[in-house]
């Protein structure tokens, strides 16, 4: 980008560009795109499978939005740009192409090297922070405990013990008002917490959480319970069913999709009061249900 910061007419100097994830793929070159949406984010199973993806072709130097698919009028750039893909695809070790998503999570289901493959335990000490999910043992769809040793001083503590999360899921263990807390944090978007109802008092103390998985395949929920000193003091259920079938309930289920979906069909059907001709349109949905300005104005619209 930088010999563009004195040139507006320069021209681009990176001409190919390769993109796939979880089976959707597609490729840019020198203006031209190529693409297939294999399955959308908020999809349980793919549209079609691998071989039998459906192709869009879109001139970028003409339509900025992507708006018009020339896939069938120009066959011969699209099969072009389908070996391009390939070619970058080659050279950078994307292929096989994987379409699987929870199970590629789990380095023994896809035959991914795993440093704490087999560890049962783990031990961790203050100071241990920005551990990535690979260096830290796997905890998901099983029934586990999670033990920590505290020294409580007079007045109370608080803040957290241990945390494996973010902002779009994860778990923490930790002390609100004194009182021994764990939170589930469901992709971010649900929050299943399980408190104590009275804080620990000062001095030395184990806390420990277990956790009883229901089984029965992946996502499923479980009984949590907190402990201190060997003395249940706290127990709750984590209902994270919806992991396994709908990665997106909260798109799905809600009011905005319906509405987005309706402003969409009145402008965009012909004939509409509130249609809007193509050469006129500046926008277009991003995966996630988003609104993206493409042009004049950037900005975002997030239909929450």
């Amino acid at each position: 980008m930088l010999n563009t910061f004195n040139d507006a007419q320069a021209k681009d100097n990176h001409l190919t560009q390769y993109f796939e994830i979880f089976g959707n793929h597609a490729i840019y070159h020198d203006g031209w795109l190529a693409g297939t949406v294999h399955k959308a984010p908020w999809e349980s199973k793919p549209r079609a499978t691998l071989e039998n993806d459906v192709w869009e072709l879109y001139d970028t130097r003409t339509d900025f939005s992507l708006a018009n698919d020339l896939a069938k009028q120009n066959p011969a750039k699209l099969k072009e740009m389908q070996d391009l893909f390939l070619a970058e695809a080659v050279k950078y070790m994307v292929l096989s192409l994987d379409d699987r998503v929870f199970e590629r999570l789990i380095p023994a289901l896809v035959g991914r090297p795993d440093l704490i493959a087999g560890r049962t335990s783990l031990t961790v000490y203050e100071g241990m922070t920005g551990m990535s999910e690979n260096v830290f043992i796997n905890n998901k769809n099983r029934s586990h405990t999670v033990t920590a040793e505290v020294s409580i001083p007079k007045g109370g503590a608080k803040g957290v013990i241990i945390a494996q999360a973010g902002w779009f899921g994860g778990w923490s263990l930790y002390l609100k008002d004194g009182k021994p807390t764990y939170t589930y944090n469901f992709l971010g978007l649900k929050r299943f917490t399980i408190a104590a109802p009275k804080p620990v008092p000062a001095g030395k103390a184990t806390i420990r959480y277990e956790f009883a998985y229901d089984g029965g395949g992946f996502g499923k929920g479980g009984v949590g319970t907190i402990f201190v000193n060997d003395k249940k003091v706290a127990e709750g259920r984590i209902a994270n069913a919806a992991f396994a079938a709908d990665p997106l309930p909260s798109w799905n289920d809600t009011a905005p999709k319906k509405a987005i979906m309706t402003f969409v069909e009145k402008v965009t059907r012909e004939g509409s009061p509130d249609f809007v001709p193509v050469s006129e349109r500046i926008g277009v949905f991003d995966n996630d249900g988003t609104l993206w300005a493409e042009q004049p104005l950037y900005f975002r619209d997030v239909p929450y």
